[in-house]
């Protein structure tokens, strides 16, 4: 029976689909992943590659010979928005507790300023002597 390995990128298991003729064609082949995989194209589209040559299917009446091995990954539609489950929050004023970051470049300490002022930094003994 003709048929077409796939398997999506980020899986290990392959999975057929079986079909009559010598070709299926990329929209009859995307059609039938998306049905077994329960996903909807509303909501994303599939990138088919052949996963022998790494060339990518894009046209949709393109045909890929029975027994060939692709490797499929999931897009976004374009024009779709993401539903992102983490609010994102900006903020013009830091948070209370915070302090204020220096915006002033000419007030900044030069490191090696900090690494004197900082005995953590000095090698061991040597901040013994200085003091």
């Amino acid at each position: 029976m003709p048929c077409v390995h796939y398997q999506f990128s980020s899986q290990l298991r392959r999975d057929t689909v079986i079909f009559s003729g010598l070709h299926i064609s990329l929209g009859s082949l995307k059609r039938e992943i998306m049905g077994r995989q329960k996903l909807k194209a509303a909501n994303c589209d599939l990138r088919v590659t052949n996963a022998e040559t790494g060339e990518e299917y894009t046209d949709a009446n393109a045909l890929i010979p029975k027994n060939s091995s692709v490797v499929v990954r999931r897009v976004p539609v374009r024009g779709v928005k993401t539903t992102s489950k983490t609010p994102v929050i900006t903020r013009t004023e830091p948070a209370s507790g915070t302090s204020r970051a220096i915006e002033d470049s000419s007030a900044a300490i030069p490191l090696a300023q900090l690494i004197k002022l900082n005995p953590l930094y000095m090698r061991k003994g040597e901040h013994e002597k200085s003091a």
